[in-house]
């Protein structure tokens, strides 16, 4: 089994008088993470599967006396698929007021937060861990740095969910499978989306845009919709864990452009399989936007599981100069540009340097794009 980063800090946070929650998409893990955890550290348990109707119906408008005949002696309870209990954040409360020496994990993909079952309930409360799909991390301690070299091509076409990763000969399938409803079927399941098709032609718009500076308003008339609804799907398509947005970076220059978006895929082989196009690297007139959203999204990864708070941009004027990637951290801009070709030559824009002295500049290439994706800096 291929062991998460998240695990460690699940582990850590284990009996200190906080609900648990781990979030994300489908498919990416989260059971087989928390059987894991209960697994290692031989955990007295009580799990309670909410697919399972007679499970969710145990949880739903109780009272604390239901719950603690329910729950007994056990000193942890695994509530996985808990957005499918109605009013979850309520019981989750009462257990973590009724039950102060009881500790809750529950797992939930982005219908908690969709349905805002969650925030209010449990404030002060929670702990909030999110999982992705395996990042480059955990997969070279999985293997090694040689093989997640080796398996580039095949990262960048196919992405790095859990199911794609352990069952390579099927990865076309597999994915055409989620992204054919499964992924998207939180958001399907809300009042908010009445128009499905809608939101497919969205997906494709913004997969044929990656890398490429977006605004509401064109994605808007690109797929006949005005620009408010076009925002309303592409906020749930982030909380869905589908896609993440990055603004444009603006402070001093008059030609920097100041409200201009773009949009990444936090897998590339969801992205791949939205356009239906699993054609190898040799073949297909896209690699440096594959290159871009492949570095970008397993840089959000590596950022999050360590926990390394940034800002982050992209920076462009309107005369074409422009940054793949920027962070502020400690008052410092550490820009970086993605390129699929380690001989093209690449270097901090004048106009940029000029208007911001001391940016710490980096190209991320084939040849070093490990230290981008695993090294503290």
């Amino acid at each position: 089994m291929i062991k998460r980063i998240v695990e460690g800090e699940l582990k850590n946070r284990l009996n200190q008088g906080k609900v648990l929650l781990v979030m994300g998409p489908r498919q990416v893990g989260k059971t087989t993470l928390l059987r894991q955890l209960v697994e290692r550290e031989k955990l007295d348990v009580l799990w309670l599967n909410c697919d399972n109707p007679d499970d969710r119906a145990d949880l739903e408008d109780v009272t604390i006396t239901r719950l603690k005949s329910l729950i007994g002696s056990h000193a942890l309870v695994v509530i996985d698929e808990a957005q499918r209990v109605k009013n979850i954040g309520l019981t989750l409360k009462l257990i973590a007021d009724g039950m102060p020496d009881v500790q809750v994990i529950a797992s939930g993909s982005s219908a908690l937060e969709l349905a805002n079952e969650i925030k209010e309930p449990l404030t002060g409360r929670k702990r909030e861990l999110s999982l992705y799909p395996i990042s480059t991390g955990e997969m070279i301690a999985h293997s090694s740095q040689r093989e997640e070299r080796r398996m580039l091509d095949t990262r960048l076409i196919y992405g790095f969910y859990p199911e794609v990763v352990n069952k390579p000969s099927e990865a076309e399938e597999i994915l055409e499978e989620l992204t054919s409803s499964y992924l998207f079927k939180d958001i399907l399941t809300l009042d908010q989306v009445r128009k499905p098709v809608i939101l497919q032609k969205l997906l494709l718009a913004l997969a044929l845009q990656v890398g490429s500076e977006v605004t509401f308003n064109e994605l808007g008339n690109t797929i006949g919709i005005d620009k408010e609804t076009a925002e309303k799907y592409i906020d749930l398509l982030e909380k869905s864990y589908v896609i993440f947005k990055m603004n444009s970076f603006s402070r001093n220059m008059r030609r920097e452009i100041k409200k201009g978006k773009k949009i990444y895929f936090w897998d590339n082989g969801v992205r791949n399989a939205i356009i239906n196009n699993f054609n190898a690297l040799s073949l297909r007139n896209d690699v440096g936007a594959l290159w871009e959203n492949f570095i970008i999204s397993e840089r959000m990864k590596f950022l999050h599981y360590n926990r390394i708070k940034v800002n982050s941009y992209f920076w462009r004027t309107t005369t074409g100069m422009e940054l793949d990637w920027l962070e502020e951290r400690g008052g410092v801009i550490h820009a970086f540009e993605a390129k699929w070709n380690p001989k093209r030559k690449s270097s901090l824009p004048s106009g940029f340097e000029e208007a911001y002295p001391n940016t710490v500049y980096e190209k991320v290439s084939p040849d070093n794009y490990m230290d981008f994706l695993t090294v503290k800096k």
